[in-house]
């Protein structure tokens, strides 16, 4: 897959199938249109051509709702294109001054110019430019004047409802994994550098790596305990995952993401971790003392070795 992150080094091809999208996530609906524009520019001998947009979009016209939450980084969502077969990648840099361009003159300079299309594949919810004033059937419209045409697909669902990242982003603070992994099609993960703690772990029997995310924008999934798959310094292991505030130890001061690798005992400070999140064990408790929360570290331990039994996961999974 060609990695294209210069508008001068687009290169025009009028039989193009396109789609355009921030495909946050890669999840199974962005995964059904993206086959379809691999598919239907090979039905033409084409080339197919996913446009997508860094920062995401969100990031720079609704800042002031707070930190987009993403539920894959640039370098995440790359991979999973590649997986995908697509010809070319255009990522455009989102700025406050592109989102004010207008969807006919986005279409007009950008796609038709620029890239070259004879078809577009879009989302069934598909809206695009400035203030996201156009949906389908403007670009059909658009399409006729352009000469291209659209093929809009029908919405990806799960239990009634359409798969959104919105509907992820939902589950997965809310702890939902189940859900959430069912939409994505692949188990939540995070990665991270290892850094230094203030040790009480170790000085409760339970040493943990602390974990900050590589993107600060990453979504954190809800505080609680949850079983990992933990990939660091070469070595795949299991563990609990802690995210929370620690309220017996520390009353709350600041939220951490700590992980006990089960029959792990190495220095892995500064090394980067991935951490993939398979089952939530429990949610975040405070404990009368400090060794209540001994004893449920320990039945955490065993509920982690008991799931980690009746888990089928790979670190080479393919992905749905």
């Amino acid at each position: 897959m060609n990695v294209i992150r210069s508008l001068e080094k687009i290169r025009y091809a009028k039989n193009s199938v396109v789609t355009v999208g921030t495909f946050d996530g890669v999840h199974r609906a962005h995964r059904e249109i993206i086959r379809e524009v691999v598919n239907r520019a090979h039905m033409r001998e084409g080339r197919s051509v996913v446009v997508t947009f860094d920062p995401h979009p969100k990031a720079v016209v609704a800042s002031a709702r707070g930190p987009v939450q993403l539920l894959s980084t640039p370098a995440e969502r790359i991979a999973m294109l590649i997986e995908l077969q697509v010809d070319d990648l255009v990522i455009i840099p989102f700025t406050y001054e592109f989102s004010r361009i207008n969807a006919a003159t986005f279409y007009q300079d950008y796609v038709n110019r620029l890239i070259g299309v004879s078809e577009v594949v879009v989302g069934y919810d598909h809206m695009f430019g400035r203030d996201r004033e156009a949906g389908t059937g403007e670009l059909v419209t658009l399409g006729r004047t352009l000469d291209f045409s659209v093929f809009a697909v029908h919405p990806f669902t799960l239990d009634g409802e359409a798969i959104s990242s919105t509907r992820i982003r939902r589950a997965l603070i809310g702890g939902d994994l189940d859900r959430a992994e069912r939409m994505l099609g692949y188990p939540y993960r995070l990665t991270g550098e290892v850094v230094s703690g203030d040790h009480r772990g170790r000085t409760l029997g339970f040493p943990t790596a602390n974990m900050v995310p590589d993107d600060r924008n990453k979504l954190v999934p809800g505080n609680g305990v949850y079983l990992a798959a933990v990939h660091v310094a070469g070595t795949h292991a299991f563990g609990m995952m802690n995210i929370g505030v620690r309220p017996t130890l520390t009353a709350g001061e600041h939220r951490v993401l700590e992980v006990h690798i089960l029959d792990f005992d190495r220095d892995i400070y500064d090394e980067t971790m991935t951490v993939t999140f398979l089952r939530r064990l429990r949610d975040e408790r405070k404990f009368g003392s400090r060794e209540e929360l001994v004893e449920q570290l320990e039945r955490d331990r065993d509920a982690a070795r008991q799931a980690r039994m009746s888990v089928t996961y790979s670190p080479t999974q393919p992905k749905e």
